[in-house]
């Protein structure tokens, strides 16, 4: 397995990804303005033979009090979950959005219906959610709104 930064050609794979595993899918010019944008802060794991087999999307966020990163998307494909690729993508995202950006938080939305995945954010990675967003969904789902709070280096 070999995890590295998300480039411009690996849209398509990323893409396919999202598209078997999660119902919100993007436009291929929203993935490709956040590649374009925040070099820094997508990855993918591929498998031995270079398919994409997880990603996650993040894009940096600059509200009036606090810069902060925000993770738009993370899948694994199922043949390759329960290795750990999930935390890894959201370990190496979060570790540039402080390094790079010296984000104080990161945030994210999750279904409120989607238990395996609080647990991995709330669980594994330590976030909590600090709101439910009503309807966040096009099929009209609630959104948990999940934040880490980031340790910046000194």
């Amino acid at each position: 397995m070999n995890i590295r930064l998300a480039r411009a050609e690996d849209l398509v794979g990323m893409q396919q990804a999202n598209l078997f595993n999660l119902p919100e899918n993007y436009h291929i010019r929203l993935w490709l303005y956040h590649l374009i944008t925040w070099p820094q802060l997508s990855f993918v794991a591929e498998d031995a033979k270079g398919r994409i087999v997880g990603y996650v999307l993040a894009k940096m966020c600059d509200d009036a009090t606090k810069v902060h990163g925000h993770i738009n998307s993370i899948s694994v494909m199922r043949s390759h979950r329960r290795l750990g690729l999930a935390k890894k993508l959201m370990e190496l995202s979060q570790e540039a959005m402080i390094s790079v950006y010296k984000a104080n938080y990161v945030s994210l939305h999750v279904r409120e219906t989607n238990k395996a995945a609080i647990g991995l954010y709330r669980d594994t990675l330590g976030f909590e959610a600090v709101e439910v967003e009503k309807g966040y969904y096009a099929d009209g789902e609630n959104a948990y709104m999940m934040r880490l709070n980031l340790k910046i280096e000194s």
